[in-house]
Order: C-alpha cells, then sequence, then structure tokens
C-alpha cells in the first residue's frame, strides 16, 4: 500500500502544496506563486491542474491512497455565515449601506472581501487534484479532513522544529475565530491554551501601518515598512494615537470601540500619499514597528509565564517580522526561539499534511530523526536537460560546464564584483532565497546596494539586502549571535564590523541574516568559503532571485529572462557559469 498526505493552503493569499510520505518525510512543498509566476497567487487555486498531474507522477508513484488536507475549517464562523445571508459577500454586497462598521482599523469592504475570498477557496479546494487522480489514479482512494486555520501554522512550526517540548504562538491576520492562538507543545501533542475571538489583530493594525505608510498590504509590503523604520525616529504624537486603537491584556487583543476611529482618523494626517516622497513616512514607518514590538513582546512575555518553557516556536504572518525576531530573547525569557522557513500561510500547506500524518501515525514525528535539520530546500529544481536545451539553441550567451570548479570560479567573480544569479538544487519554500535562488554579491562596498536595487532589483533605495553568514565565524560579525537558518532574525552588526560589510549594514547597523553551515547546504557552503579564502570576509550579500513585483524564479526561461533584462553579470545554474557576450 502506498499512501501520501498532501497539504493544500488554500488562503486566499499565498496557496501552497506539499506533500508527505508515511514516513514524515517531506517530498515537495513549495508556494503556488512560484508555478504560476504570479506573486502572492491572490485567488488562485493551490493546486493548478497541469501542476498537480506533474507533481504527482513524480513524487507520487502509483498511488493506493492518498490524505487531501487542508488548512481551514469547512465549517464556517458564524460571522461569516450572517453576512453571506445578508449578501455583503457577493460583489455588489461589497458596498452594501447599512451594515454597522466592524470594530477594526481596515474597513468593512476590504473585510468582507478577504472573507467572500477566503469563502469561494474552501468551497473549491481540492477540485484539480481530485479530477487528475479520477483521470490517472482511479483506484486509487481519497480521504479529505480539514484542520482549524491557527492549528496548520501551529502544527508546522513545533513539527518541523527542533524542540520536544517548545511554547507555541500564532498571530497573523485573522483565523477561523480571531487572530491568534496560543499552544503548549509536549510529548508530541499541541495544547491549544487560548484563541483570541473577534476583530482584535495585531495583524490588522501591520496592515493599517503599511497602507499609511503609502504601501500596498494585498502586495505583501509589509517588508517596505521595516526597511523604511531604520530611517525614522519615535513620533510621540503617532504612538499615543496607535496605542489608543489597540492593546493586549494577557492573551486578549482588542481595538477600542471609543478611540479607534477618531484615532485613524487622526493618523490620515500622517499618510504618505501617492506623490509623497517615501521617506517622509519614516517616522510613522519607525513608530509602528516600534509600538509592534512592545505589543508582542507583552503576548510572548505572558505566553512565557503561562507555560514556563524556555523555547519558543512562531509562526502566522507576524512571524515574518525579522526586526522584531531578532529581539525576542532580549526582551523576553525564551531562550531559543524557531521560526518555520515557511511561517506564513504558504507553510500551512504543510502544516495541513502533518496534522493528517499525525493523526493517523502518531509516533512518526516523534522520532529523533525527524527533530533534527528541516530543510527548507522542498521545492522544484531545474534540470540540466534544460541548460542542455539552451546550450543547443542559444546564439548570444556564453555558456561553460564547470562541475569541478563552480564554485571556485564563482567566488572569484564575486570577489571582483559582479553581480551573481545563483541558481542550484531544489528551490526554497518559504519567501527568501537562502542559498538555491538567490542573487549574490560582495558585501564589502556600499555603492553595490544600490547596483542592485537599481540595476536588477528595480525597488526603493532604502531596501536592505542579507549577509549569509559561515556560522563559525558569525560571532564576529553578530552581536548576541544566535543561529538564523532561514534568514528569520535580524541582529545588530558590531561596530568594528559595519563599514567591512557595508552592502549588508542597514542604515540602523542592522541584518537579516542566514546562517549557513555545511551539513545544511555543502555547496552554498563552499561558495561563501572560496570568497572567504580570497577576501578573509565569511559571507556574501544575498537576496531573491527575482525583480520586484515577481515571485522567485521557477524555471529557466524566468532565470534567464531576469538575467538578460537585468544589470546581472552572471548566472550560474548547477554546474553551468553563464555570461554575456560583453563579459
Amino acid at each position: 500500500m502506498t499512501k501520501y498526505y498532501m497539504g493544500l493552503s488554500i488562503t486566499y493569499h499565498d496557496p501552497a502544496l506539499a506533500i508527505l510520505d508515511t514516513q514524515g518525510n517531506i517530498l515537495f512543498a513549495e508556494a503556488t506563486e512560484r508555478y504560476m509566476q504570479n506573486k502572492r497567487a491572490l485567488n488562485c487555486e493551490a493546486d493548478p491542474l497541469l501542476w498537480v498531474q506533474d507533481l504527482l507522477k513524480q513524487y507520487c508513484p502509483n498511488p493506493t491512497e492518498i490524505v487531501i488536507a487542508i488548512n481551514w475549517r469547512k465549517k464556517r464562523p458564524y460571522y461569516e455565515n450572517i453576512v453571506a445571508v445578508l449578501g455583503c459577500l457577493s460583489a455588489s454586497g461589497l458596498m452594501k449601506k447599512g451594515i454597522k462598521k466592524l470594530r477594526s482599523p481596515l474597513s468593512n469592504y476590504q473585510l468582507h472581501h478577504m472573507i467572500a475570498c477566503q469563502r469561494n477557496k474552501i468551497q473549491s479546494a481540492g477540485v484539480n487534484l481530485m479530477r487528475i487522480i479520477a483521470e490517472y489514479y482511479p483506484q486509487c482512494s481519497v480521504v479529505f479532513e480539514d484542520y482549524d486555520h491557527h492549528l496548520t501554522h501551529a502544527s508546522v512550526a513545533c513539527y518541523s522544529s527542533p524542540f520536544s517540548e517548545s511554547a507555541c504562538a500564532v498571530i497573523d491576520s485573522f483565523g477561523e475565530n480571531g487572530s491568534m492562538a496560543f499552544y503548549h507543545f509536549k510529548d508530541n501533542q499541541l495544547q491549544r491554551l487560548y484563541e483570541t475571538k473577534g476583530t482584535g489583530s495585531i495583524g490588522f493594525y501591520y496592515m493599517k501601518i503599511t497602507e499609511l505608510c503609502g504601501f500596498d498590504w494585498l502586495k505583501g509590503e509589509e517588508w517596505k515598512v521595516m526597511g523604511l523604520a531604520a530611517y525614522g525616529k519615535l513620533n510621540l504624537e503617532i504612538y499615543q494615537c496607535l496605542k489608543q486603537t489597540i492593546s493586549v491584556d494577557g492573551f486578549k487583543c482588542q481595538h477600542h470601540c471609543k478611540n479607534l476611529f477618531a484615532k485613524l482618523d487622526a493618523l490620515k494626517k500622517f499618510k504618505r500619499h501617492d506623490s509623497g516622497n517615501i521617506e517622509q513616512a519614516a517616522d510613522l514607518a519607525f513608530t509602528g514597528q516600534y509600538f509592534f514590538a512592545e505589543l508582542m513582546t507583552d503576548l510572548l512575555q505572558h505566553l512565557q509565564q503561562i507555560t514556563g518553557c524556555e523555547n519558543l516556536a512562531f509562526a502566522g504572518g507576524c512571524a515574518l517580522n525579522s526586526a522584531y525576531n531578532g529581539q525576542i530573547t532580549q526582551r523576553t525569557r525564551f531562550q531559543q526561539v524557531f521560526i518555520p522557513s515557511a511561517p506564513a500561510d504558504d507553510g500551512t500547506a504543510l502544516g495541513a499534511a502533518y496534522l493528517a500524518l499525525h493523526a493517523n501515525k502518531p509516533k512518526v514525528l516523534a522520532k529523533p530523526t525527524h527533530k533534527s535539520w528541516t530543510s527548507p530546500y522542498l521545492g522544484s529544481i531545474i534540470s540540466d536537460q534544460s541548460v542542455q536545451q539552451l546550450i543547443q539553441y542559444n546564439k548570444v550567451l556564453t555558456i561553460r560546464h564547470l562541475p569541478d570548479s563552480i564554485c571556485e570560479k564563482t567566488a572569484k567573480l564575486l570577489s571582483q564584483g559582479k553581480l551573481v544569479g545563483w541558481i542550484q538544487g531544489r528551490a526554497e519554500f518559504g519567501p527568501r532565497a537562502l542559498g538555491n535562488r538567490s542573487i549574490l554579491a560582495d558585501p564589502r562596498q556600499v555603492k553595490t546596494k544600490d547596483r542592485i536595487n537599481q540595476r536588477v532589483k528595480f525597488r526603493e533605495q532604502f531596501r536592505p539586502f542579507a549577509p549569509s553568514v559561515l556560522h563559525q565565524h558569525a560571532e564576529r560579525y553578530f552581536e548576541q549571535y544566535h543561529q538564523s537558518p532561514y534568514m528569520d532574525k535580524t541582529l545588530i552588526i558590531k561596530a568594528a564590523m559595519q563599514k567591512k560589510i557595508a552592502a549588508v549594514c542597514h542604515a540602523d547597523g542592522t541584518g537579516r541574516l542566514q546562517t549557513v553551515k555545511q551539513e545544511w547546504n555543502p555547496r552554498f557552503y563552499q561558495l561563501i568559503n572560496h570568497f572567504y579564502q580570497h577576501t578573509q570576509i565569511p559571507l556574501l550579500l544575498n537576496t531573491s532571485f527575482n525583480i520586484m513585483g515577481k515571485p522567485l524564479v521557477h524555471s529557466l526561461e524566468d532565470a534567464v529572462s531576469v538575467f538578460l533584462t537585468t544589470g546581472l553579470d552572471v548566472l550560474v545554474i548547477n554546474d553551468y557559469l553563464i555570461s554575456k557576450a560583453d563579459e
């Protein structure tokens, strides 16, 4: 009997698909946006028809049973059903008059649009996958499971962590009933301690800050707030307004009815409009991030006191706030913090699959071998065959096959200031490039940051870049260093080192680092080590292989397109070094 567990993140944003075997091995996990080359894949299926046909053939040969697990409960909350009956979730109903304003920093039409989109995704969950199973595997039996949304976040955080016991926090914009849930993970079981109810949401709060800064949270531009915050300072008027719009008490989070709308109106005078200079929003970004950190600290301190745990597993959209993540062990009593490579909704595909496997074989995920390093390199590959086709028909590029020296040659080019697109092995699961779908550069020159923003990424100058650092050298470069395997924490770069790695040192002296170990990513480790031998700098500038507004590259065609239409100097795919005609 050949059985597989397929998890689907069917959230209307960041859908994804994950596949486990019966031993808990992750066979595949990837966000749908990569295959579709559609950033965030808003309102797209988690299981595009032709994609799942290929995935089943490659990763699930001759299945006799497939468990399809989704990351939302099919039974919907009372409020959602009421507004559906009232017609508020239809296109014409989004601007329906006479509906009470919800106690939220977001407008009713924004909230109802999200609910309507989510409801539609739940109703159609897995229909493409079932079409392919019926067509090609008619003897395969199928079981459907649906799970509480926040539980799937907690599942991926805890079952992929190295901890046998931990506290777990899930903090995002909304779930079935509220925006947060807290758990105690012990003996391979998740015990829910508390789940919030209602519209109180730190995720919604941060989305509003993003909107006020002139960015678009639908596009996932909360990143820009974090980057811009480094250029601002605390504005006490903004701070006092924010404090009167949202508060936390223990595990409870609420927006204050009396002050919320008046204070949101007061904040409008600080809003940056499209024509406004981005730097004008720097103080708003700093103050919004500052207050976010206060709220989060209060919640996590309470969680630590309740559980007594020194380990924290953290997931949900707010776990992408690397600027705060690097402060957790200093601001709370947690000693270790684990954040999965995909803490947002794409990761819940794996979380749902874990829950389905645990329900059938609870001892599998408790094995010591499972509690070691969880690789983020779980997605698609670009095959050598694709490169061979490029060689056959290419008339412009210089392509060299260097199976024995690709890392050494690339490191030398990097030390000479070349900008390199670097592709190897399987794509990363999660939003960050971790050395398999990366743009790399020498971190020593501050001007390198502007070169990449202007010539390659085509994005704002205030956006920072990440240092990927060899673990054994990291303490020399970062204050209070602790591992950041998935580029999930921002730490302070030591003052003596800031000028030496100026291209990855942000305006506030920090860097969102990636810890690199040989056993985690041998080839990327080898590349950085060769660069270290050339320069005595044991780290590289690392950013995602894409241009602004697009996902990480997925196919060879995606990679070559970015290479030819940007200022990249070199493209490396597997063992092939590709350069332009004038290089």
